[in-house]
């Protein structure tokens, strides 16, 4: 007969090994793509596969002689962190709207904006291909940073509005009646009371806009292409080189991925903000 001890124990032990399991199941294409990027093209194809090699950095000489990946990597920061701003910008004062100031028609606006995430992207291509065409957008980091702004702009508005209906509304109410401006009372009482929440938006709206390739293969070229486009130029009719694939897959995802190491546990706390109450 097992006590309650040792069965609260037993199941302690159980979902470590599975959060173990899980991690490493994430962690290895990671970790298999960096040991790819140091083998050679023969190393890199061999059946089956090498654990144990020569290590060379040729495949990141190649990257760089071939390719200015400070350009490609500075488009990315400038798009990204772009479009996160003036995402922030527009959700901030929509969220508070629809969370404070709630009608009966804010909820089906809510799920109609979260609807638009539904909508295939290749959906609204053509359209948006020839608007950008006729502005003058295409391969611009302008046209970039607007449909990134447009794409993330709807899970920004319902992250802050989760967050916003977790405040009382007496906090505001109470700052209006100490004579508080509406921007004062956004800026000194509402965003420092949800700021954890609003830091996880803002590293979401990072990584997605980061990562995101569809628009940024088919809305540029070469001046604006951040370095998902870098990474899809690697591949040629010829077939796919993975480690030179590999070497500059790894330059394109360490920076987010220092970065979203670094604020884990800003993002986690974010998350989680108004989970308990």
């Amino acid at each position: 007969m097992i006590s309650l001890k040792q069965r609260r124990s037993l199941n302690t032990f159980l979902m470590g090994v599975l959060a173990w399991g899980v991690a490493l199941a994430i962690f290895f294409p990671i970790f298999w793509m960096l040991l790819t990027s140091f083998k050679t093209e023969i190393d890199a194809f061999a059946t089956p596969p090498q654990l144990f090699f020569s290590p060379t950095l040729e495949n990141y000489t190649l990257v760089n002689e071939r390719s200015d990946y400070l350009h490609f990597a500075w488009n990315s920061v400038v798009v990204s962190f772009g479009s996160t701003l003036i995402g922030m910008m527009l959700a901030v004062p929509a969220a508070y709207s629809m969370a404070f100031f709630e009608t009966k028609r804010t909820k089906g606006t809510l799920l109609w904006m979260l609807s638009t995430k539904m909508l295939p992207p290749v959906g609204v291509l053509v359209p948006i291909y020839l608007i950008f065409k006729d502005t003058g957008l295409l391969d611009t980091k302008t046209g970039l940073v607007i449909i990134y702004t447009l794409i993330n702009l709807p899970i920004m508005i319902w992250m802050a509005y989760t967050y916003f209906k977790e405040i009382p509304k007496e906090v505001l109410e109470a700052a209006r009646m100490d004579g508080s401006s509406l921007f004062q009372e956004i800026w000194r009482v509402l965003l420092p009371m949800s700021k954890g929440g609003l830091a996880a938006t803002v590293l979401l709206s990072l990584i997605l806009s980061w990562n995101e390739a569809f628009w940024s293969l088919n809305l540029t070229a070469s001046e604006a292409a951040p370095l998902t486009a870098l990474i899809a130029s690697y591949s040629s009719p010829e077939g796919l080189f993975w480690a030179k694939l590999s070497a500059v897959s790894t330059l394109a995802c360490a920076p987010i991925l220092i970065f979203g190491w670094i604020s884990q546990k800003q993002l986690v706390r974010g998350l989680s903000f108004g989970a308990v109450k």
